[in-house]
Formats: C-alpha cells, sequence, structure tokens
C-alpha cells in the first residue's frame, strides 16, 4: 500500500488519486494553479484549452472520423505474401496508393481520398519485385517473401 497520507496535498482532496474521476483532477489542478499563478497569467498560459484535451481523451468523447472497412484478405504461400481485396467502383484504381514496408502494406484513397489501411502482413517481404493485378473485381497483390538464411545456434548444454 502506497503511503498516501505522507503527501501534503492529501489534506485538501477528499479521495485518493485512484479513486478520483477526471472531473475532480481537473477541478484540483485547476484549484492549484488558481492558487499558484496569478489571474493574468493563467489567461496567458492557455491551461483551460490545455486541459480540456486531456478531459475530453479521458472520457473518450474524443471520436475519430469512421471509415469503411477494407474487407481484404492477406494470405501467405511458400514463396510470396498476397493481398486481396474487393475493387467496387472502377474509379478507385485510378485513385488508390498502394505501398509496403517489410511487414506492413498501406492502401492510400480508397473508399475515400482521405482513408488508409495498413495490413500487417504475416511474414517479411522484400523491397523489390510486387505485382499487382485486378481481375473479376478484386484487387491480387503478390509480394515475394525475403528469405533470411541467417542462422545462429543456440547452444544446449545436458543437465545431469
Amino acid at each position: 500500500m502506497f503511503p498516501w497520507n505522507l503527501f501534503p496535498f492529501n489534506k485538501d482532496m477528499k479521495n485518493p488519486p485512484h479513486q478520483m474521476k477526471p472531473e475532480d483532477i481537473d477541478k484540483y489542478v485547476r484549484n492549484i494553479m488558481g492558487q499558484m499563478f496569478p489571474q493574468n497569467m493563467q489567461e496567458m498560459s492557455g491551461t483551460p484549452d490545455f486541459m480540456k484535451g486531456f478531459n475530453t481523451a479521458a472520457t473518450g468523447t474524443n471520436h475519430q472520423p469512421h471509415s469503411s472497412p477494407l474487407n481484404a484478405s492477406v494470405f501467405e504461400t511458400h514463396d510470396y505474401v498476397f493481398v486481396r481485396f474487393p475493387i467496387k467502383n472502377e474509379d478507385w484504381l485510378k485513385e488508390m496508393k498502394l505501398y509496403h514496408t517489410s511487414n506492413q502494406m498501406i492502401i492510400e484513397h480508397i473508399p475515400e481520398k482521405d482513408d488508409k489501411h495498413i495490413l500487417t502482413l504475416p511474414a517479411i517481404v522484400r523491397k523489390k519485385g510486387s505485382s499487382a493485378s485486378c481481375k473479376e473485381g478484386y484487387m491480387e497483390i503478390k509480394i515475394p517473401k525475403n528469405v533470411d538464411m541467417q542462422f545462429s545456434e543456440i547452444d544446449v548444454t545436458e543437465i545431469l
């Protein structure tokens, strides 16, 4: 158990910090800031906006725009990693951008211009040699796997 009673601010607080709500913490910080800084200094620092950001993040009211799922399937064979997803509109082929790192596939600008989809690949892939083709309403991306031939021996000693 942490000795909260040894701290000087414990006299002003009704509940220990782990039992307080975010609104109570916000009120406590504003009270302390009001005691420590003059009124004109508080207006210059912009602390109300700063604290609003923390409060909305803590309560979960900060929502990001919802993008539609891509319905992509990712699978691997012995030599390649494949990414497949449906193309619902032919205009997507002109708008979309495809990128990949050694372990992620990044698909941008579909279905909307601001959308970005990041897919984790099941294996490490090479930088060069990937290809994409659109057949029967599906985009298929074929990326060659990176074959890592570096082995490290781990010594296993017999314990008697």
